[in-house]
């Protein structure tokens, strides 16, 4: 799936939940939505964990 498909799903995600839910219930998804690409970026191995928690540590500068 193209970045661009990606974005106007994601967009139509959100805009019917703010029309359902309001703005706390589009926050909410929002947050969750961040949540989830996360996920399923550590689970991918995208994102160097270690290499994050160094950076945290202040061990490593970028």
């Amino acid at each position: 799936m193209s970045g661009t498909v990606t974005g106007i799903f994601c967009g139509a995600i959100l805009a019917f939940a703010i029309l359902l839910f309001g703005f706390w219930g589009f926050l909410l998804v929002l947050v969750l939505m961040a949540v989830g690409a996360l996920v399923g970026r550590f689970a991918s191995g995208q994102i160097d964990t270690r290499g994050l928690a160094d950076a945290f540590r202040g061990r490593r500068t970028s």
